[in-house]
């Protein structure tokens, strides 16, 4: 397909000109005799491949119609500009290319100048589209890469576990519906999402005897158990893009109103995606098996975050993993 050219003079001279120097170059022209012109007939028409546009013209100069443009574009892909001009004014260069126009092109035309430069700026602007859409594809597919290599790892660590088959993801997805609700944008779902499905990385270094002891716990290795925490966040400290990951893993079991671990926090001083994640952990802990008893009746559970408002959780949130139940009639929000 030929590349397309929109030329806007007020002189018919120019239009013809310009218009047969690039018709001969095999490009397709569309000659607009004002900048009005050119806006209306954008904004009712296809993109062009790149404008050339008079700086020198009765009632909207080349400047204005560039300004007029950008702001009828509102954030799409900026058509190319370059500005047609007759005089070697260093001042309006500079307003020009601050404008953002690409380049300027003399008059009276010379032909090679004329044909090289729009092709260069044509085959430029491709170039750089293609780019930006290689680098957003790469950038894609390294984001799914990393998402399988955390549900990986999460499923890793829920297998040391006998009793328990998907925690890791099921808090990764109340605490996802949690911040959705509460108003966190669809990159800050995304980022407590996988903190989620990390909160527990520590436990990779927990003994699976421990883990799975059916009868209580000693002072010991309850402490071998609460020191999860701060092996994870260590852990996951390492991964440098993202660093919020450790956020959950830390400070999942810190208390909203004290008394939690590992650093004693309380209230707001807690980071907000960990109170998050700590009703979504404690909500999926008593939704599901466990070696001394079964999933508990929706209804304790209600009660038992019910109750821990202002206490173990942050209030705000527990109202609305509390929604999230009255919600979920025919209680599916549970261990399989």
């Amino acid at each position: 397909m030929a590349d397309w050219v929109i030329v806007v003079d007020d002189d018919v001279m120019n239009l013809k000109i310009a218009g047969h120097i690039l018709s001969k170059n095999n490009m397709r022209v569309t000659a607009l005799k004002s900048g009005q012109a050119l806006l209306d007939y954008i904004r009712e028409n296809e993109t062009p491949d790149l404008i050339l546009l008079d700086i020198k013209m009765p009632e909207m100069d080349g400047f204005e119609t560039l300004k007029k443009l950008r702001e009828q574009e509102n954030g799409k892909d900026e058509i190319p500009v370059i500005f047609l001009t007759a005089n070697d004014d260093e001042e309006s260069e500079t307003t020009g290319l601050s404008l953002g126009a690409m380049d300027f092109i003399k008059k009276p035309f010379v032909p090679e100048v004329l044909t090289l430069r729009v092709r260069h700026i044509i085959e430029l602007i491709r170039l750089q589209r293609n780019l930006a859409q290689e680098v957003a594809k790469k950038t894609e597919e390294n984001e799914k890469l990393f998402i399988h290599v955390v549900h990986s790892l999460a499923d890793a660590i829920d297998a040391k576990d006998t009793y328990t088959n998907g925690h890791s993801g099921r808090v990764a997805m109340y605490s996802k519906e949690i911040a959705k609700r509460y108003g966190y944008s669809e990159k800050a779902q995304s980022d407590i999402y996988m903190m989620g499905l990390l909160h527990d990385v520590g436990k990779i270094g927990v003994p699976d005897a421990v883990i799975n002891k059916p009868s209580k716990l000693t002072d010991e290795e309850y402490e071998i158990i609460k020191n999860h925490s701060v092996r994870g966040a260590r852990i996951l400290e390492n991964i440098k893009e993202m660093p919020s990951l450790a956020t959950g893993a830390r400070w999942h079991h810190e208390r909203y109103g004290g008394g939690g671990y590992p650093d004693g926090l309380i209230g707001n001083d807690i980071q907000e995606e960990a109170r998050i994640i700590a009703v979504a952990d404690a909500y999926d802990a008593m939704s599901s098996r466990r070696s001394y008893r079964d999933i508990l009746p929706q209804k304790v559970v209600r009660g038992e975050i019910e109750k821990g408002k202002g206490t173990q959780f942050d209030p705000k949130f527990a109202d609305i993993m509390l929604n999230m139940i009255d919600e979920d009639t025919e209680y599916k929000m549970r261990e399989e």
